[in-house]
């Protein structure tokens, strides 16, 4: 039976086919594995350092803070009692700190000083920006270089003085200084031409003022009977309306016309009837 045995092999094969083809669909394929990743695919690595604009600006705010502490004890004790040791303490750093910030005792003080009349100039240049009459811009000043005077770069520039600054520096400073007493010399003058002023000598007026508002740096004290903005309005209202009371003027009576008939006729007075009770 050759033929029938054939066949026998034949199914038998077949079936072995179709049972090797339903157990390879049985059987899910593999997911083809990922590619390994590149460098260019790795994060970023996160920097322990902060960005340039970040650490420039926490530089700034560190050299600020050794400047206004220069600028307290300079007023507290004076330019030549103060030392770098003195700061540094104050600051809670080391000497050597400093030296990142600044580079000498001198170079502190032409920056306090320095900065002291910036935010005068400034202040100055805003009350002229704002426009109005010479007297309110003169005024506004006022109020502007008797405050500045009382905070720590403004008093520094007042009590150290610019003649304990280096010399190289000496003359620039005083040419700022020149320029706010020229801005006083110009609302003076403006301020006599509109009439709201008394006729005076610019420059002299310029003086009084700007002397006697500088002298609040030297003896204001922070924590007084009166704050800052009192100490200013009460010297510039001083300054404006004098020490001298004014007479108070008699009151001048009031003129009652009289009436013809009561007026002196031929050198006589003439007689008025005399009004009787009734209506």
């Amino acid at each position: 039976m050759p033929q029938a045995k054939a066949a026998s092999t034949r199914r038998s094969s077949k079936s072995s086919t179709s049972s090797g083809s339903s157990l390879q669909r049985a059987v899910p394929k593999p997911l083809s594995a990922a590619p390994a990743p590149g460098p260019e695919d790795a994060p970023d690595a996160a920097s322990p350092w902060a960005p340039v604009s970040h650490r420039e600006r926490q530089r700034e705010a560190k050299r600020n803070a050794v400047l206004q502490a220069a600028a307290q004890l300079f007023n507290e004790r004076g330019f030549h009692a103060t030392s770098l040791d003195d700061i540094a303490a104050r600051l809670n750093v080391t000497k050597p700190t400093l030296y990142y910030y600044v580079k000498n005792k001198d170079e502190i003080l032409l920056q306090c000083v320095g900065k002291g009349l910036a935010m005068m100039l400034e202040g100055i240049d805003a009350s002229r920006a704002a426009g109005g009459k010479a007297i309110d811009q003169l005024m506004t000043c006022m109020q502007v270089y008797a405050r500045i005077v009382t905070m720590d770069f403004g008093m520094c520039l007042i009590r150290v003085g610019d003649e304990q600054v280096p010399p190289e520096s000496r003359k620039e400073l005083r040419r700022l200084k020149s320029a706010i007493d020229q801005e006083f010399r110009r609302l003076v003058a403006e301020g006599v031409a509109e009439g709201s002023i008394q006729p005076c000598d610019p420059k002299i007026t310029a003086f009084v003022i700007a002397g006697a508002l500088s002298w609040i740096g030297r003896w204001y004290q922070p924590g007084g009977e009166y704050t800052a903005e009192q100490v200013a309005q009460q010297c510039i209202a001083t300054l404006c309306d004098g020490v001298l009371r004014r007479p108070v003027q008699a009151a001048v009576p009031e003129v009652v016309p009289v009436p013809a008939a009561q007026r002196k006729v031929g050198g006589a007075k003439a007689k008025t009837p005399a009004r009787s009770g009734k209506a």
